[in-house]
């Protein structure tokens, strides 16, 4: 569950809530994307690679180039923003979020702590992105 993938909120959510289950939302960042630090030129040695093909990559970093020139400022990251995304409106009771340094833990802890207006909210839900990258061999 992320900024883009949204569909969880359809009937799984709901479900949960009725059924008085939590949510552990995972890729939070779509697959890193989300983080903000992707360009056109990035390049993957993992199997990523093949989920963000040059084509798509341009598209996904477009897409959250978007949303950093609306939403980003110096208090607040493009990570922090759609980690407090996930998190928000009672749709995940918590997130799955790979780390790899200290610096990231940091910056995510202070995703807790920032602000999400509620237009920004729906700004964001507007941002839903209905697509499937993975390879058909998947």
């Amino acid at each position: 569950y992320n900024i883009f993938d949204q569909s969880p909120i359809n009937k799984l959510f709901p479900l949960a809530r009725k059924k008085n289950i939590g949510i552990i939302a995972r890729v939070p960042l779509d697959e890193g994307s989300l983080s903000g630090t992707f360009t056109a030129n990035t390049t993957f040695d993992d199997w990523r690679k093949d989920y963000f093909t040059p084509e798509r990559l341009k598209l996904t970093v477009d897409r959250v180039n978007k949303i950093k020139n609306k939403l980003v400022n110096p208090s607040r990251t493009m990570t922090q923003i759609a980690l407090k995304f996930t998190i928000t409106d009672g749709s995940a009771d918590t997130a799955i979020v790979g780390m790899r340094d200290p610096k990231h833990v940091e910056e995510n802890i202070k995703s807790a702590a920032i602000p999400l207006e509620s237009a920004e909210l729906n700004y964001l839900k507007g941002e839903r992105w209905s697509r499937n990258f993975y390879p058909e061999d998947i």
